[in-house]
């Protein structure tokens, strides 16, 4: 399947399952108190067989097309684990994850399953969006030895400043789908209005302004 093919079914999944969901009108809060138009959950891809399997389908063509070096994948805690354990399955290849800190017990590990030094790594993320989570999954796989061939995840919203911040550390993404296509994908189905597209990407080129709102 082709990438285009693959950015914009997924995008269609997304949505009919409302794991990616919008609303301009009525803006959600975000944890930093950002207003958002849109509101993103991918774990529900999880409960959903059909469009679990399209998107760990997707995500195993998207590695081996990719990434086709890799002999491990490394999932986020804690979306991203599922995500690499069942697309490890379908590849055939070890999975483990990474923990968000050093447990405080037993071998206080912070990376789980085995990982040998030199290892060719594939992180597996559900969503970027200022890439700082899976920066810091990056770093700790670096630090034990792994050789990061980079990530990919189901979604991105290509804020700048994730793009940046990805550029500056030497990290690439492959996103199934992104923010762009899953507005376009939105007003085809009726779900915003063609006229919702401006304001959605004022939103994602600065999320700190509320102007987005007017736009």
């Amino acid at each position: 399947m082709e990438m285009q093919e693959i950015n914009r079914r997924i995008a269609r999944d997304l949505l009919k399952i409302r794991a990616v969901f919008f609303r301009p009108e009525e803006p959600f809060t975000w944890a930093s108190g950002i207003q958002s138009p849109v509101y993103c959950d991918n774990r529900l891809t999880l409960t959903d067989v059909a469009v679990r399997t399209d998107v760990e389908e997707a995500l195993a063509e998207v590695i081996r097309a990719e990434y086709p070096e890799a002999e491990v994948l490394m999932g986020t805690s804690t979306a991203g684990i599922a995500h690499a354990a069942i697309t490890g399955h379908l590849m055939g290849l070890p999975m483990g994850y990474v923990r968000s800190g050093a447990k405080d017990h037993g071998r206080q590990n912070q990376i789980e399953g085995r990982l040998e030094k030199g290892q060719k790594v594939v992180v597996v993320e559900d969503l970027i969006s200022t890439g700082g989570s899976v920066l810091e999954v990056v770093e700790v796989l670096r630090e034990a030895g792994a050789q990061v061939l980079g990530i990919a995840s189901i979604f991105t919203y290509g804020m700048r400043r994730g793009i940046e911040r990805l550029e500056a550390a030497g990290v690439r993404n492959v996103s199934l789908t992104n923010f762009d296509i899953i507005a376009e994908e939105a007003a085809k189905e009726g779900y915003i209005r063609e006229a919702d597209i401006r304001r959605l990407i004022a939103f994602r080129n600065n999320p700190q302004d509320a102007a987005w709102r007017e736009a």
